[in-house]
């Protein structure tokens, strides 16, 4: 099988995307995580863009020698210049340089002719040529060029030695076919284009950048340029993890190779987003939060009888740990089932059609049910746990000049306990002071406070999130005073706690 290179653009067009710019430090480490999924070329930057953006591509091509290292350039020699200062230390470096092609950029950016720019074209691929073996050139906006005027261009930077020639789309304007139908044409009408590989780079402007790249690519191309999540300009580019998987998943449609290491797929869609802050939407392919995740009952039972009858790629080939069976009010009873067992519970029928009931009226009102609300379901319905802790009186003082204190006290087993203590704030104090009482070594994982009705009188309910050695159970507690609201949800999952290590000889 050819392989397909990939040409990762993350940290050059997927950067120019509002609010992804990186500094030094970010940069070098995204580039050797693009180094440890094997990308075949690392576009590190536009070095005459800013000072940033060149020490960060000397850095990269000083420190990452596994891929090809890049840096883009226009075509003036002192701009190929300064990318080459950038790029000399790399261990395989090529030059990118480019100019617009379509009548729309040559007329009213440019102010230039079309002969001007075809001579223009190959005397930067020769300049660029003197510097380093690998010269890759582009036609800016290629897909809105008149096609023979492009073939041109493209015949006369690979005389001048490009080694690579680029056909971008480059404001998402292009379909399918029409994509299909340049690539084609250019191979035929390019005398010399087999001295060159033929790359592509399409933006998404239209929603179609990986059907446009994966399409060029059945027509001839064997670069594709793409960024990881489909950062870039304006709509983004290209998805990188779309298309190798695409070209993974279909490879009986397809036919080709990719070197990327997919493990380390979902891994760089993380890094970037914490590095960015851009979050990837939960129905984004491939790394979505729902992309390996199941909620219908039809699609459950299915995925649970056979993975393939719903998941047409294996979760843990991209980095993700398992698919997901999401429990919701679409869930069907023998998700249900796997999940309590999952969770160590085995019922008996009856008791498990009660739990369902009781499941399904919870879902109605939540978007997703979550470990900890099934084995509140199961306690509460089920097994109905004996209260341990009881709580008798709370007296809490704060205020902005007063040191939070709090007096508890506290029924354990007939038996009746108080203290008093301080804290950070009120609930701070009220949980350190039961913790003592109780001798709790449980963590508290999370605390969120909801109102259930309006007003200021409203009553509010508090749900905390309570783990020791492994076991996890949530706590629920209400009322119009939110620190005794507070107090109810910690004692409530104090008792749920002390009940599962009772049933797991803890």
């Amino acid at each position: 099988m050819e392989k397909i290179r990939i040409f990762d653009t993350t940290l050059r067009d997927g950067e120019q995307s509002p609010g992804a710019s990186m500094n030094l430090d970010e940069k070098i480490r995204f580039a050797r995580q693009l180094e440890r999924l094997n990308v075949d070329v690392i576009e590190a930057g536009f070095p005459s863009s800013s000072p940033g953006d060149f020490e960060s591509v000397k850095r990269i091509s000083q420190e990452v020698r596994g891929p090809q290292i890049a840096g883009l350039s226009r075509t003036t020699p002192g701009d190929i210049d300064r990318a080459w200062e950038a790029l000399k230390h790399a261990r395989k470096p090529l030059l990118h340089v480019f100019i617009a092609t379509s009548d729309i950029h040559l007329q009213y950016k440019l102010r230039k002719s079309r002969e001007e720019v075809l001579e223009e074209a190959g005397r930067a691929v020769a300049y660029a040529k003197r510097f380093t073996e690998q010269v890759e050139f582009s036609a800016e906006d290629a897909t809105r060029s008149d096609p023979d005027y492009l073939a041109r261009v493209v015949e006369a930077a690979i005389d001048a030695g490009a080694t690579i020639v680029n056909i971008p789309d480059t404001v998402g304007y292009t379909t399918p076919t029409e994509y299909a139908k340049l690539i084609a044409g250019l191979r035929q009408r390019v005398q010399n284009i087999h001295k060159a590989i033929l790359s592509i780079h399409c933006h998404n402007d239209l929603g179609m950048a990986v059907a446009n790249s994966l399409t060029a690519v059945e027509n001839g191309a064997r670069q594709v340029e793409c960024t990881i999540n489909g950062i870039g300009e304006r709509a983004g580019n290209a998805s990188l993890e779309e298309i190798v998987m695409a070209l993974k998943t279909r490879r009986d449609f397809f036919s080709f190779e990719v070197g990327v290491v997919t493990e380390q797929i979902y891994p760089t869609s993380r890094l970037l987003s914490s590095i960015t802050g851009i979050l990837v939407p939960p129905n984004k392919a491939i790394v979505g939060a729902n992309a390996f995740a199941h909620e219908a009952g039809i699609h459950q039972d299915g995925v649970l009888k056979e993975k393939l009858t719903y998941e047409i790629m294996r979760p843990e080939s991209v980095g993700i740990s398992q698919s997901t069976l999401v429990m919701g009010k679409h869930s069907g009873r023998h998700a249900f089932r796997e999940r309590i067992k999952a969770l160590g519970y085995e019922l008996s029928e009856v008791h498990l059609n009660q739990a369902f009931q009781r499941f399904k009226e919870v879902a109605d009102k939540k978007k997703q049910v979550f470990d900890e609300d099934l084995e509140a379901i199961i306690a509460d319905e089920i097994l109905r746990i004996p209260d341990l802790y009881k709580l008798v009186n709370l007296n809490v003082v704060s205020g902005t000049v007063t040191v939070p204190a709090a007096t508890v006290q506290i029924e354990i087993a007939g038996k009746l306990y108080q203290e008093a203590g301080f804290g950070d704030g009120p609930v701070d104090a009220a949980y350190k002071t039961i913790a003592r009482i109780t001798k709790t070594k449980s963590h508290l994982l999370k605390f969120s406070v909801n109102a259930i009705t309006g007003g200021t009188d409203a009553q509010g309910e508090v749900m905390v999130i309570l783990e020791e050695g492994g076991i996890r159970v949530t706590g629920q507690g209400a009322h119009t005073d939110i620190i005794m609201a507070a107090a109810k949800a910690y004692i409530n999952g104090l008792n749920k706690l002390e009940y599962q290590k009772r049933l797991k000889g803890v």
